[in-house]
């Protein structure tokens, strides 16, 4: 799998969910996902988690994996292992936005989300 867009490159005003992404030949593999948030305004944060569905449509009561909440522009990488999770066919991204202080009330987030198939033997390396 090439590195794949989970989320493209957007700007984001309010909480949201991005397109489902089919994992096809790499159903219960391990992910590197890359989030880059490439625009902020000061005061705020937001919190990215990763979900799995096995038809596209009925979703997962939980998070498969959460990247740590940020207040920052930059890139940020986490490992997510489906080896145990075989029966899921899709993954998406959730984000929740808070903003806090003065000006605007309205969060403003540039970001997107990359996932790419982690190298088998860089995935056992690793364990």
């Amino acid at each position: 799998m090439l590195p794949e867009f989970l989320l493209p490159e957007t700007t984001v005003r309010e909480a949201g969910t991005g397109p489902a992404m089919a994992l096809g030949d790499h159903r219960g593999g391990t992910f590197v996902l890359t989030l880059g948030i490439t625009r902020i305004i000061e005061q705020e944060s937001i919190d990215l988690s990763i979900w799995g569905s096995t038809d596209g449509n009925t979703w997962e009561t939980k998070p498969l994996a959460n990247f740590p909440q940020k207040f920052y522009c930059g890139t940020y990488q986490i490992v997510v292992d489906l080896s145990e999770r075989p029966e899921l066919e899709f993954v998406r991204v959730k984000w929740q936005m808070n903003r806090w202080g003065k000006g605007d009330p309205k969060p403003l987030f540039g970001l997107y989300v990359v996932a790419e198939a982690m190298k088998p033997h860089l995935a056992s390396a690793g364990a």
